[in-house]
């Protein structure tokens, strides 16, 4: 083989390992290729997308703004309604702070009849609308002045007019609603008062809102007042019945004095003839009579003693969990004799259980007694609007520890007997437990006829 030879069969190996090579990374450049059409196709969906995410938060705000501008004009719209509404689930249900705090609902009275004063002297003045132009009608200005004047008058009316129904028409759940209808009103006759430039004075507008103020406050006044009344006339029925009680006490005490004495004079003079046994059994029979005259006695004493002293009675703890749940106390006083008669009364017809006793304190300084307790516990009230209701979300614990507070050694009975209460539980699951077992065999009658 020449050198020529050699040399070109070297070189055609060596082509042909080029080729080898080059087919081999043929499908890698494929791939890469492949790899960047798909990347750019990507890109160009990513974006198409972008494109079309742009719209659909473009086209959300769009809506948003529109839902939040619908939103408060429904709002707007509402309010206006609720003015004209009257539902209790619409009023303000914070507590409401009076203007005025006058000791007696005359004296709320004599103050709106100085705010109406006021309100008349600003219509015999003038100043309660105005003109902010000088019109002339016909070339005069003489007929301008009456035709304002008219249209004043038209304008006053109509808004007395509707301020009178609102006033009348005050009470506790509507007193701010009235307030803004109020305010309504005035800018909605003073709108229709544009196009002659007549307008309501503001200052008539704070009068007639002081008029209807005043209004409400005085029926809230009033109703403490009668409620305030009422306390006082039971109170006075207490003391009368248990007067009543006191006196019949000392007439019967009266009697059994006379009766006993009579019965002990009878037996002395029987003992100084006696003698032996039967002067032994007078002996004894007399010891008796001289104990039942002395506790007679004694009886007729405590009873003129509780009638001429007032300050005497009983402050009373009960409870009753069937008709307010535990934990929830009454706190009231009774000059009664038998100071359970008075905590019988309370649970006849105006609960649907009777009331347990946890402690009844006697006290010579009971009004006292009661006032300090009603004081430590003020805040626990369940009724904050009428003092009267005695009742208290407190426990028995703290009550009993404020009593030793104050110096008394009170006797008190823990656990509620509430005997009514449970009774009927008992009975309700009685009846319970036997609809179910009813119910339970008519499923299995259901299911299986002939089974049972």
């Amino acid at each position: 083989m020449g050198l020529f030879d050699f040399l070109k069969k070297k070189e055609f190996k060596e082509i042909s390992e080029l080729k080898s090579q080059l087919n081999r990374y043929k499908s890698i450049i494929d791939i890469e290729a492949e790899v960047a059409n798909r990347r750019k196709s990507l890109e160009q969906t990513i974006n198409s997308k972008n494109l079309e995410i742009k719209g659909i938060e473009d086209n959300f705000k769009n809506l948003n703004f529109k839902y939040q501008t619908a939103l408060e004009t429904y709002k707007k719209l509402r309010n206006e309604v609720s003015l004209f509404e009257s539902k209790l689930d619409l009023i303000e249900f914070g507590v409401y702070e009076p203007v005025y705090d006058f000791e007696k609902s005359d004296d709320y009275r004599a103050e709106q009849n100085r705010i109406i004063e006021k309100q008349k002297s600003m219509i015999s003045t003038d100043n309660a609308a105005t003109c902010s132009i000088q019109w002339s009608v016909e070339g005069s200005e003489a007929k301008g002045r009456a035709v304002v004047k008219v249209y004043k008058k038209l304008m006053l009316r109509a808004f007395n007019g509707e301020c009178d129904v609102l006033i009348a028409k005050v009470k506790w759940n509507n007193v701010v609603q009235m307030k803004e209808r109020m305010q309504k009103l005035f800018d909605a006759i003073n709108k229709l008062g544009e196009g002659f430039k007549v307008y309501l004075n503001s200052q008539y507008l704070d009068l007639k809102r002081k008029e209807l103020i005043l209004e409400h406050e005085y029926q809230t006044k009033k109703q403490q007042e009668r409620e305030a009344m009422r306390a006082i006339q039971e109170e006075l029925r207490e003391e009368e019945k248990a007067r009543r009680e006191f006196e019949q006490a000392q007439r019967e005490a009266e009697k059994e004095e006379v009766i006993y004495q009579k019965a002990l004079d009878k037996a002395r003079k029987e003992m100084e003839l006696a003698s032996g046994e039967k002067q032994d059994k007078l002996k004894s029979q007399i010891e008796k009579l001289e104990l039942e005259l002395k506790e007679a006695q004694e009886k007729k004493e405590r009873a003129l003693s509780m009638a001429q002293q007032t300050k005497r009675g009983h402050v009373y703890i009960i409870s009753n969990i069937g008709s307010f749940g535990e934990d929830v106390y009454k706190i009231g006083l009774t000059r009664r004799l038998d100071p359970e008669d008075r905590v019988r009364e309370l649970g006849d017809a105006s609960v649907p259980f009777q009331f347990d006793i946890h402690a009844m304190i006697y006290s010579d300084e009971a009004p006292a007694l009661e006032h300090a307790l009603h004081k430590a516990f003020t805040n626990r009230k369940v009724n904050m609007l009428n003092y009267r209701k005695e009742f208290f979300n407190v426990t028995l614990d703290e009550i009993e520890q404020k009593i030793k507070e104050i110096g008394i050694d009170a006797e008190f009975s823990r656990l509620p007997e509430a005997m009514e209460y449970r009774e009927t539980l008992a009975i309700l699951d009685k009846l319970n437990s036997q609809e179910e077992v009813k119910t339970m065999d008519q499923i299995i009658a259901d299911e299986f006829p002939g089974s049972l």
